[in-house]
């Protein structure tokens, strides 16, 4: 084997053996559907546990929540200083039924149903709403998932349908 040939098969090598290793450290996609559930669930633990240092630090820097019939709030900071207002106003008690999560390569999306009910702190009478979510998700470097874009809106009331 001459050295050219030599050092062709080696680098041939190298470079196969590199993708292999690259391709099998990536998470499987079942460890990505628990990644992004285990997420949901410190996100939604926040929200009904009231705690907003818990959820601004799963809140990132480029978070974008896109609310029904007002413009997007967008960045960390406008994401906070929402979620702070409704948290000193209000008690949630929300749940999620995920009902599609499609992953692809670092990104994800997920569409799914939503309830919840918002009481004022002050007293008074509270909020009850339904309806459905699409979310977008984004693969950390870490391998650990973190939401990128809420959106939802409300289903009509049982009545007006």
């Amino acid at each position: 084997m001459t050295l050219t040939k030599l050092i062709t098969l080696a680098a041939a090598v190298s470079i196969g053996t590199t993708g292999c290793v690259q391709l099998g450290s990536r998470p499987s996609h079942d460890a990505d559907l628990a990644a992004i559930t285990a997420f949901n669930q410190r996100y939604l633990q926040a929200i009904n546990d009231g705690d907003f240092a818990s959820l601004s630090a799963l809140t990132v820097e480029d978070h974008i929540m896109m609310v029904p019939n007002r413009p997007a709030i967008v960045g960390k900071k406008a994401n906070d200083a929402a979620n702070q207002r409704a948290f000193e106003q209000f008690r949630f008690s929300e749940q999620w039924v995920p009902l599609d999560t499609v992953i692809d390569g670092d990104l994800a999306y997920q569409r799914g149903t939503f309830t919840t009910a918002a009481t004022p702190k002050q007293g008074g009478q509270g909020r009850a709403s339904a309806g459905k979510f699409l979310r977008i998700y984004r693969r950390l470097p870490d391998h650990s998932w973190t939401m990128v874009i809420d959106m939802f809106n409300s289903d009509p009331p049982e009545g007006a349908r």
